[in-house]
């Protein structure tokens, strides 16, 4: 087991020192809630969710063997529930069909990302993944915001390092279709000229 800041922090609170677990509540709590968000897309739904994931985590703290780093199991937990929940109402995901991207239009996404990011537009961004089905949402989340390695991916999302490298890859092309609907002409006319 790697003896991280987090595991000081999880053997105090199996020790009984429950102000300890507040400690590891605030570090994941927007990722949390931004997981919830994705899958659910619904405020409320998604706050709620949060609260039964955290009570989730303190309760199966006991049973973390430490495999994994914190973090991914604390995603692996969230993204489970919020499936759950997904599948108690039985919601209709929006999709965007992959015969929406044309390859050879399209720039590479990774360096897309970082002209998104140095022209300000986050905003625009996380609309666009508000618009993806929830499991791609996530996938690009834990990638790009998060840093998650596709071995730390395929353990919370339960598959195989493949398969999340493939699933990836599809989900980077459904954004790059998404973006180009909703990001203004000059910016994409501008990003095209500096990578030609």
């Amino acid at each position: 087991m790697i003896h991280t800041e987090d595991q000081i922090y999880i053997q105090k609170v199996l020790q009984g020192d429950t102000q300890s677990f507040t400690v590891l509540v605030d570090k994941y709590k927007d990722l949390v809630f931004t997981i919830a968000i994705r899958m659910l897309k619904n405020r409320d739904e998604a706050e709620e969710a949060a609260q039964d994931i955290f009570i989730k985590v303190y309760k199966s703290l006991p049973k973390f063997q430490g495999n994994s780093k914190f973090s991914t199991w604390v995603y692996k937990i969230a993204y489970h529930t919020c499936l759950d929940v997904l599948k108690k109402y039985k919601k209709e995901k929006l999709a965007v069909s992959l015969e929406d991207y044309k390859g050879n239009e399209v720039s590479e996404l990774e360096s897309a990302f970082h002209v998104l990011v140095q022209k300000e537009q986050q905003e625009i961004i996380q609309k666009c993944l508000t618009i993806l089905p929830y499991e791609e949402s996530i996938l690009l989340t834990l990638y790009y915001y998060e840093e998650q390695s596709l071995e730390e991916i395929a353990r919370v999302l339960n598959i195989s390092s493949n398969n999340a490298k493939v699933k990836l890859f599809r989900s980077r092309k459904k954004l790059e279709t998404i973006l180009r609907m909703q990001l203004p002409t000059e910016i994409i006319e501008n990003y095209e000229r500096r990578n030609k």
